[in-house]
Order: structure tokens, then sequence, then C-alpha cells
């Protein structure tokens, strides 16, 4: 890949519903089994990349393939939001997660990586991805999508070793799953800490961000490493704590205020508000121009949307 003299560009859900090739093939196909399909994930991750000049593809799967693996299995309800095969409860629910040959099982994501890899070109970056532990803990406490995850923060405040035990778990299955992405040849992860948000500051490290650590302390040497904690700006000693590369920042916050929080060093993605996406070319153009007059002569930057 070569050095651009430009902020590099990729899209939360790039890949998607919006393109009419991607509408194609959901109606023929459900999420999941796309997601499983080597081929078809292929095809809709390099969708965009053929629409667009953008620099880097990011895969496409979810990060509910982990509670898959683990036996939990995941599908889409009908009026939307995901529903878990079961709810973790207690220890003897933890104890049934299998956690053995994760690689294996997940297979048909380094098929999808590979296939991907092949067909993508040197000239553009692949990223893969992993959800942190404490996200991909609350479908599985919750049974499924929440907006307040009651069920995860008494998990964390009332039962805490039973929280940690399956956060470990996740956390171990989630090593090697990032392990394997990267034999395939991915050129970057980005951890997806999607309701890091909901944490408070005084539970934020326990619940999520000692995690994301310890799986940064796990691939650092091999691969560098985005941190997105949606909603999680005001925990800024503990993101920096995590040893991430990259800190993607939403929309809530001046992205300059962010790198400058983060106490330079370090570079920043981010964030264009998704919403502007559904009005005008013109008006995307001027909130981007805006952004990027506003980081100024700072260095380090991924531009991206603050959320998918």
């Amino acid at each position: 890949m070569e050095a651009l003299n430009r902020p590099p560009v990729w899209v939360m859900r790039q890949a998607g519903r919006y393109l009419p090739e991607y509408r194609a093939l959901k109606e023929k196909h459900s999420f999941v089994e796309m997601v499983k399909t080597p081929e078809i994930a292929a095809e809709v991750t390099l969708q965009p990349m053929k629409r667009f000049d953008l620099d880097a593809a990011i895969i496409f799967s979810d990060i509910l393939v982990i509670p898959e693996a683990l036996g939990m299995p995941y599908h889409f309800r009908e009026g939307g939001g995901i529903e878990m095969s079961g709810r973790i409860e207690t220890e003897e629910d933890v104890a049934k997660l299998d956690g053995d040959g994760i690689s294996e099982k997940l297979q048909y994501v380094w098929n999808s990586l590979k296939l991907t890899r092949n067909q993508l070109g040197a000239e553009k970056a692949l990223i893969g991805f992993c959800g942190s532990p404490w996200t991909v803990a609350t479908y599985m406490i919750e049974g499924g999508s929440s907006r307040d995850f009651p069920r995860a923060k008494s998990l964390l405040m009332e039962k805490s070793d039973l929280f940690h035990l399956l956060l470990e778990k996740i956390t171990t299955s989630t090593i090697d799953y990032l392990e394997m992405q990267i034999e395939a040849g991915i050129d970057v992860v980005q951890i997806f800490d999607s309701w890091g948000g909901a944490l408070s500051k005084d539970t934020f490290w326990e619940g999520s961000a000692h995690y994301m650590k310890e799986i940064v302390k796990a691939v650092a040497d091999k691969i560098s490493i985005i941190i997105f904690s949606k909603g999680s700006h005001d925990k800024i000693n503990d993101l920096k704590k995590i040893g991430g590369d990259v800190y993607g920042v939403d929309s809530s916050i001046f992205i300059s205020q962010f790198w400058d929080d983060l106490g330079g060093g370090l570079a920043v993605q981010g964030n264009l508000n998704p919403d502007f996406m559904s009005t005008t070319p013109e008006i995307v153009k001027e909130e981007t121009h805006e952004i990027l007059n506003e980081f100024g002569e700072r260095n380090g930057l991924i531009f991206n949307l603050g959320h998918g």
C-alpha cells in the first residue's frame, strides 16, 4: 500500500442495504447465510469498492459470530433487532459455551477473507474486526438486542464472578478469532465497543476496557488496532490504557478535541454524523470539509462516520 497525501477514507457499514446490488442478494439469502457463505461475503465486501474510491474494505461479517461459535446462534427478528438462541444467567450456562476450535468453527470467515484479499488488490487495505467482549456479552446476557442492558449491568454489579467468567471466555475466543484473521491477510483490525457508552466511568474499565486491553496485548505485535468505543470519549484515560493505535470517535465531540485529549502521538478515526448521509451530496461535502478544517494541521486522521 502506498502512502497517501490525504486522510485515508473508509465508511462503517459501507457494504449494506443502501446498495441495490446488496438488496438483490438479500432477497435470496438471509443475513446469517450471507455471512456464512464466503463467496457471498466476499462479493458484499467488495461491492462498495467497485462503486467508490475507498482506501479500505471491511470484511462483511458480524460481531455475533463469536457467540455462535461458542454455541449460541443468533438471528434477526422480523420486526428488527437481534435474538439469541438463549440467555446467560448461571455458571452452568457459561460452562456450556464451547470455546474449543474457534478458528475451525469460523473457517468460513477465513475463506471470506482469503477470497476478498485475492480480489481486493495490494493498494487497498483489508480490515478485520471483532466486537468488544462487553458488547458481545450484552447480547448473550440480554438474549438479544437491548436499549439499556439492565441484565448485563446487573450481572456486572451483583454477580461479578459470573460476569467475569463469561467475559474471560469471550476474550479468549476473540483472541483466537483475531489471530486467525491476521493469518488470513488482514491489514488492520477494529474492535467495536458499540455499547461501551452504556457503562459509567466507574464501571467502564472493569466491564469493557480491561478486556479490550487483554485483546490488544495478545495481538498488538502482529497488527495495527483501531478501538471504537461509541459514547466513551468522557472516559479518555481508560481508553488510552487499552493501548490501541487508532481511536474512533462518534459525532458528539469535535474530533480535534478528542485528538488533543488523547495527548497526541495517536491517530483518530471519524467522525461525520451518519445522519448527513441521507441529505444531499452538497451537505455531505460541506460537513466533511468542516471536519477537515477543524482538525487542521494535526497528524493522524482516518476519515469515517461517527458510527455505523
